[in-house]
């Protein structure tokens, strides 16, 4: 129980990290126990617990008799994140997603093969399970059976993927809907610019590297004014959520890709969308290139162990 509540406090306080870089809170800012309460649905004790666990980390600080306060400012909280202390459905929750990832269990399985196959006690089992459908990696069939959703895991549909994104994202620059919001670009071109600049790229979590990515690619697709467009990305994006936990195992190339990201932002900082366009053309290309030679089916028992695809 004592455990479940650390694991909990740690969640917490990464929930409140993210809910400072999405408000683009400054340094100084005041950080209300009620309403971060309301807002994360929960009372003020957890809040409190979390934002102590935040301030033992260098992140907030807390003034007697006042409450807590923002040491840092959301852009320099890109690379922060709480790591959760493992526990049974941590490593349950692990070993489903790589088990999938590597074809070794089949697209939808029941309870009682999970309690089965992995020995696990049923409560683990459920609670694992309602952290995946919460994170959007499985839905629950009629009955008493969970379906992971669909991912780019064969050589067919990442061909597929790469082929309609390669089409559609660079026409985005080219569209007469297209505006820029200067802000957002300059926040995210500072994201990639610390990634490219961190010594120690290898400690980078795959999903922050991920989220990077994800909304370094939605950010143009919304830019582009148009909401199908913009739908679309956001769905190509869903499908690669899944393969996001079987890492990324070639750091060279992430610092690659940002560097990829970079030239594409700076093009569109200087008007060039012409320029833009081409550039996210080749960066998609050699993402491709780079990705994982995946079997052209799906026999489950042939899949390759660690998958992975760049981005």
């Amino acid at each position: 129980m004592a455990h479940s509540a650390s694991s909990s406090r740690h969640r917490l306080a990464n929930q409140i990290l993210d809910f400072v870089r999405e408000a683009r809170l400054e340094q100084g800012c005041h950080l209300r126990e009620q309403q971060l309460g309301d807002l994360f649905g929960v009372s003020r004790t957890p809040i409190r617990r979390a934002l102590d666990l935040l301030a033992e980390r260098g992140v907030v600080e807390a003034r007697r008799n006042q409450g807590f306060f923002l040491l840092r400012p959301f852009d320099a909280l890109h690379r922060i994140e709480i790591e959760v202390p493992s526990s049974a459905d941590q490593r349950l929750y692990e070993r489903l997603v790589n088990d999938r990832i590597a074809g070794i269990i089949p697209e939808s399985v029941t309870q009682s093969e999970i309690e089965r196959r992995y020995d696990v006690d049923r409560v683990v089992m459920l609670r694992t399970l309602a952290r995946l459908a919460e994170d959007g990696l499985v839905e629950r069939n009629e009955g008493r059976g969970w379906t992971f959703r669909s991912t780019l895991d064969t050589a067919v549909s990442l061909q597929a993927s790469y082929d309609f994104r390669i089409v559609l994202e660079p026409a985005a620059f080219l569209l007469p809907t297209f505006r820029a919001d200067p802000a957002a670009l300059e926040r995210m071109r500072r994201q990639h610019l610390h990634l490219v600049a961190d010594p120690d790229i290898a400690a980078v979590g795959n999903r922050h590297l991920f989220a990077t990515d994800a909304a370094f690619h939605e950010l143009f697709a919304e830019f582009s004014g148009n909401v199908f467009l913009f739908r679309a990305v956001q769905q190509q994006n869903r499908l690669r959520r899944l393969l996001e936990f079987s890492g990324y195992g070639d750091r060279h190339r992430i610092r690659e890709w940002c560097r990829e990201h970079l030239t594409i932002i700076d093009a569109v900082r200087a008007g060039d969308l012409t320029a833009a366009a081409a550039a996210m053309r080749a960066h998609l290309g050699r993402a491709h290139d780079a990705a994982p030679r995946l079997a052209p089916t799906m026999p489950s028992d042939d899949r390759p162990h660690g998958t992975e695809v760049e981005v």
